[in-house]
């Protein structure tokens, strides 16, 4: 009979919510493991579009205890950020076992955790799900989406202006990604359309942490009340940037509200408008990647799950860190110190005779 390699907790992915997990984990006195998808350390910024250079990005955060040093402003973000993560694995001697992609997990039957993967099973005490939103790239259905002659992709499949020289573009999406490439693509595309479900909203002045306090209450207090937790970024406002202010001036920053159908040429607005388009790139956000967890039925009758910090409710072995308030780098950081503490306290509570803390 093949070995099951047993543990005290599973983490799930080794971006800055699962690294600062593990990094608390090695003062816990539990036994841990790390399975991460990727072939190489770095989480979701190894797949950043390679003209996204650290200037352009909101900002990293240090993980715990290896304080991050700014590269030059011109560094692409990919390089840049996965070898910060390097450089903290190996200063902390973090064995991340990759690339390892989890199937599923499911319970056991006896208080413990069942983690399937493509390279085995892991049984487990706890889990700490760390693994992001980068691969559920989210694309909104629209009328006559299936007919476009043209092309349609996704943030997450975007990689530099140049492919859209002489193109027609419709950028659909009101964060802060859809703005940086439309002003990229601007200055190749025969025609740039912004469209947007919303009319943004642009803040003058540097975000305090009052206004992100207020954000991921915000999105905090949907998960306690058991609804997809939404985005941070939705949850709040568009910074003006330099370059926004350069933008505007050049006149890109016109939005025009959500088209209702997609024709074979292009887009339609309720009114008749129309816009002919090669290309529709979707900045339209992400959603959790939690296919995995479905054997546990965690989702509740309101499509979320029911959350307490990081803290699962139907089941206190199982923290999600990264998602929901969390899913920001210095909310991650946060998350991983705090599910560690929790699990470290369920964990050394007595048993039940199931076998599961009490």
């Amino acid at each position: 009979m093949r070995h099951v390699p047993k543990t005290d907790v599973v983490v799930i992915g080794a971006g800055q919510a699962g690294l600062s997990s593990a990094y608390h984990l090695r003062s816990s006195g539990l036994d841990f493991a790390v399975l991460d998808a990727d072939r190489a350390p770095g989480g979701a910024w190894r797949h950043r579009w390679p003209t996204l250079r650290m200037a352009t990005v909101h900002g990293i955060f240090d993980l715990p205890g290896m304080r991050f040093t700014p590269p030059p402003p011109d560094e692409p973000a990919a390089e840049a950020v996965p070898a910060y993560f390097a450089d903290f694995e190996r200063e902390f001697g973090l064995d991340v076992r990759r690339p390892v992609a989890v199937t599923a997990v499911r319970d056991a039957g006896d208080g413990r955790l069942l983690v399937e993967t493509d390279k085995g099973t892991w049984t487990t005490r706890a889990l700490i799900n760390a693994t992001g939103t980068w691969t559920r790239p989210f694309v909104p259905y629209y009328p006559g989406q299936e007919t476009f002659r043209g092309r349609q992709l996704h943030t997450a499949h975007y990689r530099g202006p140049a492919e859209f020289a002489g193109k027609r573009v419709v950028v659909v999406g009101g964060g802060t990604s859809a703005v940086q490439l439309l002003v990229e693509i601007a200055d190749v595309a025969a025609t740039t359309t912004w469209v947007t479900r919303r009319p943004p909203v642009f803040r003058d002045g540097p975000f305090t942490p009052e206004h992100g306090r207020e954000v991921v209450a915000r999105v905090d207090a949907r998960v306690r009340a058991g609804l997809p937790p939404g985005s941070i970024i939705s949850a709040g406002e568009l910074a003006w940037t330099p370059q926004l202010r350069d933008a505007r001036e050049r006149g890109l920053l016109v939005r025009r509200p959500m088209f209702d159908r997609i024709v074979p040429d292009g887009v339609r607005w309720p009114d008749g408008a129309a816009q002919d388009a090669d290309v529709i790139l979707w900045c339209t956000g992400f959603r959790p990647a939690l296919d995995h967890l479905a054997p546990l039925r965690l989702r509740g009758p309101r499509g979320g799950i029911v959350m307490d910090g990081t803290r699962v409710v139907a089941d206190p072995r199982i923290h999600l860190v990264g998602y929901g308030p969390s899913a920001s780098t210095v909310g991650a950081n946060r998350a991983g110190r705090a599910a560690v503490r929790e699990l470290r306290a369920l964990l050394a509570a007595p048993a039940d005779p199931h076998g599961v803390a009490a």
